[in-house]
């Protein structure tokens, strides 16, 4: 009984299974390590929250310097050689200069009406476009109205005289085609009314011309070898005909960079009668090109004519109050060509012929002389074209 009593108030520890014993140790140091691990966790959260934006947005060192050495802002040894050869090369060509030919605002050539309207299809007309491009020529002037008659459909034509364009076997759109093709070659393509005023006796309308009575009395006898006879402008339906010819042309071809009038805008000194009619043309050439510039603003009125003192005594042409665009002077004198070059200084530029193509290194080099202009004589545009280039290049 009484080892019984003893056994009874001790602690009963020797009473507990050893497998709970186990567990409750397991468990205290289960509970005793999460506590720790979760302090931790607490304490690196905390320092995450303060170094990770100050490293984002403070960098380091070395994070500044990576931008600075990168190969784009300081090329490596081999990229810069390189670097710099490629700007060699591109500043070469930039500042290349213009050859003193290439630096004329104008270099053109006259072709007449039928040069290259005849028979000619859009490839051809585009590949003689490109031709003339590739001798260094940068403005075409080409025959559009001559001896009476236009080189395209004319509605005013055919309403006053009958007849719709002169005699010939051209594409409709040949002008379309032309303007097109220069403007694609970075040339200009410059109407030009070819004899102006004056018509010869295979005019289709001379004999109209005759029977109204047109005509100034008179031959003009300006050139040798050919009798031209004045349409008289001073009657108001001549005068209508040349504006209403003028502004139709403007509208049906509005891309057109300019018109050219030559010195047969004008009158003959020799005419009978000893009449000075130098107002009434002033007062005609005025109203077309004001006719033309409410029609076509865009289009330059400019005239190649004799310099003004020749213009005004032997051709009743005094262009200088005609309020033009641009002037050439024609120097197709040889006897007087000093003295049109001096002229030439002041105006647009020159016009001279393919026999006075000696005189080509001067103009050239004469940085007063702004454009100059080729008529071919011989009737051979492509073979002036030709000479142009070979004199031009050994100018250079």
């Amino acid at each position: 009984m009484s080892r019984q009593n003893k056994k009874t108030n001790g602690c009963g520890c020797s009473n507990i299974p050893i497998s709970i014993i186990i567990a409750i140790l397991g468990g205290g140091y289960w509970w005793f390590s999460q506590k720790g691990n979760l302090d931790i966790s607490n304490l690196l959260s905390k320092i995450q929250q303060i170094t990770i934006p100050i490293l984002n947005s403070t960098p380091s060192v070395s994070s500044t310097a990576i931008p600075t050495i990168s190969s784009t802002s300081t090329p490596s040894l081999s990229s810069t050689s390189s670097l710099a050869r490629n700007n060699k090369q591109a500043s070469v060509k930039t500042i290349t200069p213009q050859t003193p030919w290439e630096k004329k605002v104008i270099r053109g050539i006259y072709l007449s009406r039928y040069q290259v309207t005849n028979n000619a299809d859009e490839q051809t007309i585009r590949q003689r476009v490109r031709y003339y491009r590739s001798q260094g020529i940068n403005t075409i002037i080409h025959g559009v109205w001559g001896n009476g008659c236009t080189m395209y459909n004319s509605d005013v034509m055919q309403q006053t005289l009958g007849y719709k364009s002169c005699p010939n076997q051209f594409e409709e759109r040949w002008l379309d085609w032309l303007i097109d093709e220069a403007h694609k070659q970075g040339m200009q393509v410059h109407a030009y009314f070819e004899k102006g005023i004056k018509i010869d006796k295979n005019s289709p309308i001379y004999d109209l011309a005759i029977s109204r009575k047109w005509i100034v009395p008179g031959v003009d006898k300006t050139y040798v070898g050919i009798d031209h006879y004045v349409l008289d402008v001073e009657i108001p339906e001549v005068a209508s005909l040349f504006r209403n010819i003028l502004v139709e042309f403007v509208q049906k071809y509005p891309k057109i960079d300019a018109v050219q009038w030559d010195d047969y805008l004008g009158y003959y000194a020799e005419l009978p009668g000893e009449i000075d009619r130098t107002a009434k043309l002033t007062n005609f050439v005025q109203q077309m090109i004001t006719a033309m510039k409410q029609a076509n603003s865009s289009v330059s009125f400019d005239i190649c004519h004799h310099n003004p003192y020749w213009a005004k005594r032997y051709f009743a042409a005094d262009w200088q109050k005609w309020n033009v665009d641009r002037v050439f002077i024609q120097a197709y004198n040889e006897a007087n060509f000093k003295e049109e070059l001096n002229y030439a200084k002041n105006y647009a530029g020159i016009a001279i012929t393919d026999q006075q193509l000696h005189r080509l290194k001067e103009l050239i080099d004469n940085d007063t002389i702004k454009s100059v202009l080729i008529f071919p004589l011989s009737g051979k545009p492509e073979e002036t074209a030709s000479s142009l280039k070979r004199l031009t290049q050994n100018n250079n």
